[in-house]
């Protein structure tokens, strides 16, 4: 078991940790990140009406960079060599392992130790790094990316090509939070904190960041930081009311999600299984 306080400490005096200093964090260092590879410790957590940071991760994962040292790594013969601090996730899983977890693993998916997968999940080739929380039900599909700490809640689809960015950095930001039937279309990249709420529909290459301008075609209200539920969001344009000669990038809310958009972007069952 690891201890909070201790690592805590460890993290505000880090550049004066010693050798017996961090021999004697290294067992709680192991016991955190393994805990956040079984799902039993997040970057964030869902709290009343919201969603609260725990920073205490970023520090755990922090910490265990001057802990560690890259290793040469291999999974199986033919496949790719590695040398790296943080080992990956799968290296000395079974079938046994695998059947346990229920998830599918394509061929090129990597996933660092320290990620979370929950059952039913599907890997394509994909990218998800250490703190990530990948809910059940969910894919990741080709060439996307889950970014460090970044938290996918259950049965979304991240399309092909998407990022959700990943923060370890400043220690304060909040890490990008995908809510539960959330589809991202490809190409899109959501980063900065922002929060997906449930059964959103993110359009093929819309760009969310902090301080994006998210305006309701219906209403005109621009919010920023934040999906509300349902929206469906494709990338568009707004005068620069400084220049009006000018516009500026804006995701746009064209609507709200109704049976026929979820037909669009179901994934079928049979993918899962």
């Amino acid at each position: 078991m690891y201890d909070r306080h201790l690592v805590e400490d460890a993290f505000e005096r880090r550049d004066a940790l010693t050798p017996a200093d961090l021999a004697a964090l290294a067992p709680h260092i192991e016991a955190g990140l393994a805990a956040l590879d079984r799902g039993e410790l997040r970057a964030a957590n869902p709290v009343e009406g919201g969603w609260a940071a725990d920073t205490f991760v970023k520090k755990l994962i922090l910490l265990s960079f001057p802990l560690s040292r890259n290793t040469l790594a291999r999974s199986a013969d033919g496949r790719p060599t590695t040398y790296d601090k943080v080992p990956l996730k799968f290296e000395e899983w079974d079938e046994t392992d695998f059947e346990k977890a229920r998830i599918r693993v394509v061929p090129g998916a990597v996933v660092r130790r320290g990620a979370y997968v929950a059952p039913g999940a599907v890997l394509m080739p994909s990218f998800v790094n250490i703190g990530a929380y990948v809910g059940a039900g969910t894919m990741i599909d080709t060439w996307a990316t889950v970014g460090s700490c970044a938290q996918v809640g259950e049965r979304c689809h991240i399309s092909g090509g998407a990022g959700i960015g990943g923060v370890l950095e400043p220690i304060g930001d909040n890490p990008v939070v995908i809510e539960d039937d959330v589809f991202v279309g490809a190409r899109s990249e959501i980063a900065e904190g922002v929060r997906v709420r449930t059964g959103a529909v993110i359009g093929m290459g819309v760009y969310l960041g902090a301080s994006t301008p998210i305006v309701d075609r219906a209403t005109g209200e621009v919010t920023r930081g934040e999906v509300p539920e349902n929206a469906v969001v494709v990338p568009g344009a707004r005068t620069d009311p400084k220049r009006p000669e000018l516009s500026t990038y804006a995701a746009v809310i064209v609507k709200y999600a109704d049976e026929r958009t979820r037909g669009k972007t179901a994934l079928n069952d049979l993918v899962r299984d």
